[in-house]
């Protein structure tokens, strides 16, 4: 059986699957719970100053569905911890006492000024706790207060507190990143810069959820009244994606330990953000919705994956899809690839043909001989994937790659059988000369 244990910055903990500093871990009562479901580790509820801030006593969150109900994307507007500060460190101290092997890290936010940074590290490393996260993430209600994304949108900020944090305290540090940025390199790249052990990501998105069309009124809202808020679950997955794999494929910051955040609500989930590099992964919108004892599922999907794999453990497959993703100017222009429908396995719904008759290049007919019949149109096909996106019968369609010499019906060429990009091609005005990727 696989080993799901994982060493994290020197952060041990069973397996790789963290509850995210959010509700689930502003209590005593829900992260032993949680514990006892079997998460390896929890990043607890932000602390702050004292006095402690005062949330809204309305409406919090608000969600987005599938057609069935599904939940595919939740929103927040919840502030850092609500509890006065020696509460919860006094039940950080009793949790980690109790639950020695579990990774128990400390979300702690607080003014930008290294006084108010050297005053609060004592007493929360006091608590026993195995780490610090830098909440640099926070888009909503704290963010104006100058501390949250109003520092994680500022390269220069994170490095000063980064370093403020690895001076005064001799504890792992890792920092959260904001999304809300055009590029989030820059941010880790000053992470690092300032000595930060890791980095986690992503934190929520600002985002409006929707508007009551009746009241004329954002929903949800207090009074009449609503604020943006933090958007996270399995809508923000892709996003928190490709911001972990530009961390792990950037020069700068190849190599920094990176805890995996947003949307992870399957074990496949967890897979895909570890084979892009993260160590850890951190849940939070899966626990609101499902429960704790959904840890079970993910530790037991994950277990079974890696076995079938070969991958004794986590670190055989941590970052082994990040050498796959470069800049699409890189991307290999020579390649060609065209649908395939099965025709054993369809079962002539038609979308295929609608969407790509209506959006894309017509490349499908409906029928043939007079009867209901749906084949690609090799000569006008450019293998852009839209119907196999939508076909909603798993294998009936594919996509299959020409190989080198055949002929592509669509140009009436034949596939070259080396590598040439846009860097290279003749309608680039700054063209080079054609090199190999390798």
């Amino acid at each position: 059986m696989a080993d799901l244990s994982t060493d994290f910055v020197g952060i041990r903990s069973p397996n790789p699957f963290w509850l995210a500093s959010a509700p689930p871990t502003d209590k005593e009562i829900n992260v032993v719970r949680a514990f006892e479901a079997g998460w390896g580790g929890v990043v607890w509820k932000t602390v702050g100053e004292d006095p402690n801030v005062v949330n809204v006593h309305g409406p919090r969150y608000a969600v987005s569905y599938a057609a069935d109900r599904r939940v595919t994307g939740f929103n927040n507007i919840e502030l850092i911890s609500d509890r006065p500060l020696r509460t919860n460190l006094e039940e950080m101290t009793r949790v980690k006492r109790n639950w020695p092997d579990r990774a128990l890290v400390a979300s702690v936010m607080v003014p930008c000024t290294e006084e108010s940074w050297k005053n609060i590290l004592p007493m929360v490393e006091d608590t026993g706790c195995d780490g610090l996260e830098l909440n640099f993430g926070c888009p909503h209600g704290m963010s104006e207060r100058g501390m949250g994304a109003a520092v994680g949108q500022v390269p220069e900020y994170i490095q000063m507190v980064a370093e403020w944090c690895k001076h005064y305290s001799k504890l792992p540090v890792i920092v959260k990143l904001t999304p809300n940025v055009a590029d989030i390199r820059p941010a880790a790249r000053a992470a690092k810069k300032g000595g930060a052990d890791a980095v986690s990501l992503i934190n929520t998105i600002n985002s409006i959820m929707g508007v009551d069309l009746d009241a004329m009124a954002m929903f949800p809202n207090t009074g009449g009244m609503g604020s943006h808020g933090g958007y996270c679950g399995p809508g923000a997955k892709p996003i928190a994606l490709h911001m972990v794999a530009e961390i792990a494929r950037d020069p700068l910051t190849a190599g920094l330990p990176i805890s995996g955040i947003g949307g992870v609500s399957t074990w496949r989930d967890a897979a895909e953000f570890i084979a892009l590099g993260s160590g850890s992964v951190q849940v939070c919108t899966a626990a609101m919705v499902y429960g704790f004892k959904i840890v079970q599922d993910l530790c037991d999907g994950l277990s079974n994956f890696m076995d079938q794999k070969g991958y004794e453990n986590i670190e055989q497959m941590r970052g082994r899809a990040v050498g796959s993703i470069t800049d699409w100017q890189q991307l290999n222009l020579n390649h060609v690839d065209k649908a395939v429908i099965h025709q054993d396995a369809c079962i002539q719904c038609g979308r295929c043909h609608v969407v790509c008759e209506d959006t894309s290049h017509q490349a499908i007919s409906a029928t043939k001989d007079g009867m209901r019949f749906f084949e690609v149109k090799e000569e006008e096909c450019v293998g852009c994937n839209l119907c196999v996106s939508i076909c909603p019968v798993p294998g009936a369609l594919t996509m299959r790659t020409l190989k080198p010499g055949e002929v592509d019906a669509r140009t009436g060429h034949p596939v070259a059988g080396h590598y040439a990009n846009w860097t290279t091609h003749p309608n680039n005005p700054m063209r080079i000369a054609e090199s190999s990727p390798h």
